[in-house]
């Protein structure tokens, strides 16, 4: 159902991205992403290296890295997948917002839910660089 290959957002050949392979309907699991949990108080030492931008929120108190293709997703503000946190099963299950077209890359909202414009923090970080 679904593939990392190159991604087209961006000029950069390394850039990864989750593509579908076959259609995919308005509302179907895409994917179980396995949770790795790590507390909060850790992520100081996560935030020193280039993996610090593939973690996601997991509840109040810890940080996590998805596992199978949980952390490839790429971002958009017209998404057309969506993600729920399934604590029960210890996953991030993404879901297709929208009809998703075989060959189209699937994208997320980064900020957690799909109509949140607010600016993402590696664009704040840019901000306040300059």
């Amino acid at each position: 159902m679904i593939e990392v290959r190159t991604s087209t957002i961006t000029d950069d050949e390394s850039d990864k991205g989750v593509f579908a392979t076959r259609n995919i309907a308005k509302n179907e699991l895409i994917h179980e992403a396995p949770v790795l949990p790590y507390p909060n108080e850790e992520h100081k030492h996560i935030e020193k290296t280039y993996l610090a931008d593939y973690a996601f929120e997991y509840g109040e108190h810890h940080t996590a890295f998805l596992l199978g293709y949980g952390m490839m997703f790429n971002h958009s503000y017209q998404p057309n997948a969506d993600y729920r946190i399934n604590f029960d099963n210890n996953s991030f299950d993404f879901y297709a917002y929208t009809d998703i077209k075989e060959g189209e890359e699937i994208l997320i909202n980064y900020n957690g839910e799909v109509n949140n414009d607010d600016p993402l923090w590696f664009n704040k970080e840019e901000e306040n660089a300059e």
